[in-house]
């Protein structure tokens, strides 16, 4: 980042029209996902009354990254990021309405979501790699910035209304409004941005598993990408616990449905609106020294804070220790992003971002999973609690070790563009 990104403001970043075609159909994609994600994992609760199941619910959207994110999202750099992000949305629009079919079996239901969820790595992977054409270098800290806490305000309402849908009037409500807002998003990107080439011309392609393979090997071959990828998947592992058992701790802890929809909601709430403060308030009040100076102490506070939870505090207590988690991870979290797209050379960006994506789904998804199982046998609150514990040491040891500010200043002066010409010749800087 460059002294130049502490002039630009949100006013610059929203004069840019095509930014604010994808910026809304951001939106309106993620309030869907999270309200279809809230109101299946209520669902299959209620219909098993297991924590694992239930966890396994919320997971299965993880899935499509694990078994194949790499592949999907380097189809993203093969065609017109534009084109991607319109059909990848009309796919997903037409398999989640099969959800709306009365009578769907829970297995059924559940494969559905997968299969839909197939149409998340290239849709996020072509989004992250047009964002820098779109905005340009100037404003990308911004933009990255101002997208991460969107996303996670689309959490807070996704969630807080799917669950309070799904248990005081019908999952399929949810359902319907997902529907509707991939066709939405599939509009706004129709008539909000404009067509560009593919990244790679077809004379320059080879097989899809050597460029899926080039996208791991840069990220994990260059000593600073892999230091933010590594950072990037431990923190998401340790903090997407209490979502993901939020359904199952709320129901142990409250037999009434309509004060347990409500519990549920905070919890998984929570997370994404101390993101939103915390993301604003470091974007905004602290300058790019300071942003850079409280990444690792802001990493270990992400995890410290949830150690509480050995305690087993009431609903509310929890949604306050999952807010101040999530505030520390949305102080982080958006200078992480900055610094990894801006390293990146142009051509190699969808791809990158797909290894990302499956690194943070799959310790996602193995974290909700084994807490999960865990959970089945012990007590939940416990389970959380020394889950957090395991996160505090680890955040430490990877504090320890974190690049100095010269080492990224260097490595971001690399992929600037004077030398991105560079990029299509190299898969390690």
């Amino acid at each position: 980042m460059t002294e130049s990104d502490r002039k630009v403001t949100f006013r610059d970043l929203f004069g840019v029209r095509e930014y604010r075609a994808l910026y809304l159909s951001l939106i309106v994609n993620w309030v869907g996902d999270y309200l279809a994600r809230a109101a299946i994992t209520v669902l299959v609760y209620e219909e098993s009354k297991s924590v694992l199941m239930s966890a396994a619910a919320f997971a299965v959207s993880f899935l499509p990254w694990v078994v194949g994110g790499p592949l999907l999202a380097t189809l993203a750099e093969r065609y017109p990021y534009r084109r991607v992000l319109i059909i990848a949305d009309l796919f997903r629009m037409v398999v989640i309405a099969l959800l709306l079919i009365p009578g769907v079996p829970i297995p059924v239901m559940l494969l559905l979501v997968f299969l839909a969820s197939l149409g998340t790595p290239p849709t996020q992977a072509a989004r992250s790699a047009l964002q820098p054409l779109v905005v340009g270098r100037d404003k990308l800290p911004i933009a990255v910035a101002t997208n991460a806490t969107t996303v996670q305000a689309a959490q807070v309402f996704g969630y807080m209304a799917g669950a309070a849908l799904a248990t005081t009037i019908n999952p399929q409500v949810a359902l319907a409004i997902d529907v509707v807002t991939f066709a939405l998003s599939a509009a706004l990107i129709t008539w909000g941005v404009r067509p560009r080439p593919a990244a790679w011309d077809k004379s320059d392609r080879r097989h899809l598993l050597r460029e899926s393979g080039e996208g791991f090997q840069l990220v994990f071959g260059t000593a600073t990408l892999r230091s933010i990828a590594i950072m990037v998947f431990v923190l998401t592992m340790f903090a997407v616990v209490p979502e993901g058992l939020a359904a199952a701790w709320a129901a142990e802890a409250d037999p009434d449905s309509a004060t347990r929809g409500l519990d549920q909601g905070l919890i998984m709430a929570a997370g994404p609106i101390g993101f939103v403060v915390g993301g604003l308030l470091i974007s905004r009040l602290a300058g790019n020294d300071l942003r850079d100076r409280l990444v690792r102490p802001l990493a270990v506070l992400s995890a410290l804070v949830l150690v509480p939870s050995l305690a087993g505090p009431p609903a509310p207590m929890v949604a306050v220790l999952v807010a101040l988690s999530g505030m520390a991870q949305g102080g982080v979290t958006p200078t992480l992003n900055a610094r990894f797209v801006l390293i990146l050379p142009h051509g190699y960006r969808a791809r990158a971002y797909g290894v990302m994506q499956t690194g943070m789904q799959l310790s996602q998804f193995a974290a909700v999973m084994v807490t999960g199982l865990l959970a089945d046998h012990f007590w939940l609150p416990m389970v959380v609690g020394l889950w957090s514990v395991g996160g505090t040491v680890a955040m430490g040891v990877l504090a320890a070790s974190w690049p100095s500010r010269e080492t990224f200043a260097a490595a971001t002066q690399q992929a600037s563009p004077e030398h991105e010409h560079h990029g299509r010749h190299r898969a390690v800087a």
